[in-house]
Parts: C-alpha cells; sequence; structure tokens
C-alpha cells in the first residue's frame, strides 16, 4: 500500500482550506486566499518531459497548480491526479478564458523510474496541458523545500520494485507565483472546479 500521506495539509494548514464552494459561480469570498502570505513557492529548474530545462518562473504571468508525485505510483497519485485534472477541465468548459491561464504542472519525485518518455505517457493520461518534469536529487529537494513537501524513497519490496513516500497535496499559485490555496482532490473534480472559480479569474 502507498504510504503518501497528507501531515502537511493536516498539521499546518486550517480545515476551513479544504471545504469546496458550493458552486462554480460563487462570487469570490470576501477573504484573502487560504494561502495569502504564505512562505511557499520560489524558482527551480528542473527537467521537463520533452528532455529540456524548465524553471518555476518560465511560467510567471500563469496561474499555476503543481502536484509532487511519481508515475509508479499505485494508487494516491493517479487519483489526485485524475481528480485535479478532471476539476481543472470542468472549470475550463465553465471558463475557458480563465481556465486557459493556469499551467498544471507534475514534478516526479523517482527520477530513477521517470523517464521523459514515462513522464509523457502519465501526464497526457490526465490533461494535454499537464506538464511533467524531474531532476537531479539536489534540484528535487530544493524544489520540495520550497514547496514543503517530502518525498522519500521506501523499502525495496522482494521483486526489487519499491514505492515513494511523499506529501499529496495539489497547490494553486497565482500569475506572480504567490500561493493561493490547496485543491480539495479529496472531495472529487467538482469541488476541485470550485476552487479554482473562487481564486482564477
Amino acid at each position: 500500500m502507498n504510504r503518501a500521506v497528507m501531515s502537511f495539509k493536516s498539521a499546518s494548514l486550517p480545515a476551513f482550506l479544504f471545504l469546496a464552494a458550493c458552486s462554480s459561480e460563487t462570487p469570490p469570498p470576501a477573504e484573502g486566499p487560504p494561502l495569502e502570505g504564505a512562505a511557499l513557492g520560489g524558482d527551480f529548474t528542473l527537467v521537463g518531459e520533452d528532455g529540456e530545462e524548465v524553471s518555476w518562473s518560465d511560467y510567471d504571468g500563469r496561474y499555476r497548480t503543481i502536484y509532487f508525485g511519481y508515475a509508479y505510483c499505485p494508487d494516491v497519485c493517479p487519483t489526485d491526479n485524475q481528480r485535479a485534472m478532471a476539476g481543472l477541465k470542468r472549470f475550463e468548459e465553465e471558463n475557458p478564458e480563465a481556465g486557459a491561464r493556469i499551467q498544471p504542472l507534475f514534478v516526479s519525485v523517482d527520477p530513477e523510474r521517470d523517464t521523459p518518455e514515462v513522464l509523457t505517457e502519465f501526464t497526457d493520461a490526465f490533461h494535454p496541458r499537464l506538464i511533467g518534469m524531474t531532476g537531479t536529487k539536489e534540484q528535487l529537494d530544493a524544489a520540495a523545500a520550497a514547496f514543503a513537501v517530502f518525498y522519500g524513497r521506501g523499502e525495496d519490496s522482494p521483486g526489487g520494485g519499491y514505492l515513494m513516500e511523499h506529501s499529496n497535496i495539489t497547490y494553486l499559485f497565482g500569475p506572480e507565483g504567490e500561493p493561493l490555496a490547496t485543491l480539495p482532490t479529496d472531495e472529487g473534480p467538482e469541488a476541485v472546479a470550485a476552487e479554482l472559480a473562487k481564486w482564477v479569474r
């Protein structure tokens, strides 16, 4: 069983962050975004699924979602990404112009197995614009620290395989790289679309 956990989410963020709006047509809340002012994010350089270097700052001016996981994850990563990207598609259908301003990103913490070909196959399964990337341990450590996520290799199985332990948080950032909210993937695509509708303009 994958032991990916949500310790940062449960320990550091108020419970109300994970409540979805009732409707994607709900006007923006009077209060600011849940993660407003949080020390999250920062530039990084990794290797994209096309084999070219990619940096966080490459997407300045666009909203961004970002998730750290791995393609060989047996359950948590596929489920989280399916729900997040299904929610993004719903939002795009209802708000085409705003939806086009969101760039979804997937960071693999398993560079040993997640080659560019593997990443491409994984990301294409969920959304045509989802971009996969990975890097060296040093690069990944720096990116993970900037986004307050953790990862580590679990024990090897008898057959030689292994699982990666990792946070499973989907963040939403604004056009200037500012943290806005986490997406409630545990509540399904409708909740994700509603959360996007609160903050993406």
